[in-house]
């Protein structure tokens, strides 16, 4: 792949700082602030989503269109690439790996995002409709009988995914830069831009100056480390993609596992999960990460029988961010996906959330810069983008971090979850708002009995292990 796809793009590399640099200027002439611009650090402690507010006598920019750089080209960057390019924004798609390199990545998801991203079904390996969750002392619930004949889990690899998506944001007008982002230089005066620092193909450092930034570089985000985001707690996962003979194979065309244990994981859950031509087994933790392969080997001893015979074509690991970051917007950058911290804790479900909330965070961009006409501000940012995002997704998130809290932190516990997973209103629930990521409402009397039944499995669950433990002894 060339280094710049548009013929045009090294001529506006090399002059855009300066063309910036210029239009900022004519802009600040005739600003007129009447509090703290968005860059300012506050004398108090400011409101959610109103850190600043500036009031501009004009903000248009003469003589180009905003630019945007997006550092990263998974479904977080892709999308958010794709709705900046359509809407009239000049947009620069920074990706490091070739389309080929494979993605670390269990690879599900709801039947809600092939519709709304409109993703082929040639792209999906498998229509999962049947799961499977074993509980510490192996009792199998089947979890999937309230699914429509209409609805399934679709399974795919990241780097199809991935790839496709780039595609269409470059389709879109987005001009694709392959590269490694090295530094992001903050702006050093009001009317400056910032300046993309980055490598590629062994040559020397270049530079891009553009007027907004979209960090969408995963877990270890360079731009959110050059914002100053704060930390957050990572977990790791550790995959293997194992084929299989035909016969074991056949057991998961459309069957996916979950396992739950202290021997495959300490507070998440392990996993066998159908591709087209293997299946990827893996496991995750957040509290024990180094001994990450320890728990591998207790995934593969649970699922021994079942994969008895299968060769390891690929072995793979990566972080996943445990909660969204202190900072997600400051000035005119914002984070998305995996690097403003957007996967659900109990599940540990990212690809729909980080396409989504690129996606959100592209056209935030185009309706607040009015089409690419206009300079934006983190005020913009903050009400186009973050408060639409907690106002949809945060109840989700906290739910999720709840149950996980409930049910993860002891083999009772989780003995207790797989029982409730065999009650179909569990099941039903489970599945409606999973698939069309949206809170399933309960019914009141339903909801009553969950919550009897919820308090009578963890009890029962705690009376057993100590009984266990007593006999043991």
């Amino acid at each position: 792949m060339s280094k710049v796809t548009n013929p045009n793009s090294q001529i506006l590399i090399q002059n855009s700082k300066s063309q910036i640099i210029s239009s900022f200027s004519m802009a600040a002439k005739i600003q007129t602030s009447f509090c703290f611009p968005s860059f300012s650090i506050p004398t108090s402690k400011p409101k959610p989503y109103l850190k600043s507010f500036t009031v501009s006598a004009s903000k248009s920019i003469s003589g180009r269109k905003l630019r945007a750089a997006v550092i990263g080209g998974g479904p977080a960057g892709s999308s958010a690439a794709e709705a900046l390019a359509s809407g009239g924004v000049e947009t620069f798609l920074f990706e490091r790996n070739p389309p080929s390199v494979a993605k670390p990545c269990g690879g599900a998801i709801p039947l809600c995002m092939l519709e709304e991203f409109n993703i082929p079904h040639h792209l999906i390996d498998r229509q999962v409709t049947q799961m499977r969750i074993f509980s510490p002392s192996n009792i199998a619930v089947d979890f999937g009988k309230t699914l429509k004949p209409h609805e399934f889990i679709a399974m795919l690899r990241r780097e199809v995914l991935d790839s496709f998506l780039r595609s269409r944001a470059h389709s879109a007008g987005a001009t694709a830069v392959t590269g490694l982002v090295t530094g992001l230089d903050l702006p050093a005066a009001p009317a400056a831009p910032y300046t993309i620092h980055y490598t590629t193909n062994g040559s020397p450092r270049r530079s891009l100056a553009v007027d907004v930034v979209i960090g969408a570089d995963g877990a270890n985000s360079r731009v959110a480390r050059s914002i100053g985001a704060g930390d957050y707690a990572c977990a790791i996962a550790f995959q293997e993609r194992i084929t299989l003979p035909d016969e074991k194979m056949a057991h998961y065309e459309n069957l996916a596992e979950m396992y739950v244990g202290d021997d495959v994981s300490p507070d998440f859950y392990a996993w066998v999960f159908p591709k087209c031509d293997h299946v990827a087994v893996g496991t995750g933790t957040v509290r024990s990460k180094k001994d990450i392969k320890m728990y591998q080997r207790g995934i593969r001893e649970r699922v021994m029988p079942k994969i008895n015979g299968g060769k390891v074509i690929k072995v793979e690991a990566h972080p996943i961010p445990e909660h969204p970051r202190p900072i997600r917007v400051k000035g005119r950058v914002a984070l998305v996906g995996d690097a403003a911290g957007y996967v659900t804790k109990c599940s540990g479900e990212g690809i729909y959330f980080a396409a989504k909330s690129g996606r959100m965070c592209g056209n935030a961009v185009v309706k607040a810069s009015e089409g690419g006409e206009r300079m934006i501000d983190e005020c913009d940012l903050r009400r186009e983008y973050l408060k639409p995002w907690d106002t949809e997704f945060s109840t989700t998130f906290r739910f999720l971090d709840l149950l996980q809290r409930v049910f993860y932190g002891s083999n009772a516990c989780r003995e207790a979850l797989v029982e409730l997973c065999g009650d179909e209103y569990v099941q039903r629930m489970t599945f409606e708002s999973y698939l069309y990521k949206k809170l399933a409402p309960g019914r009141p009397l339903d909801d009553a009995k969950l919550l009897i039944n919820t308090i009578g499995s963890l009890v029962r669950s705690k009376v057993m292990e100590t009984r266990t433990r007593t006999f043991i002894l």
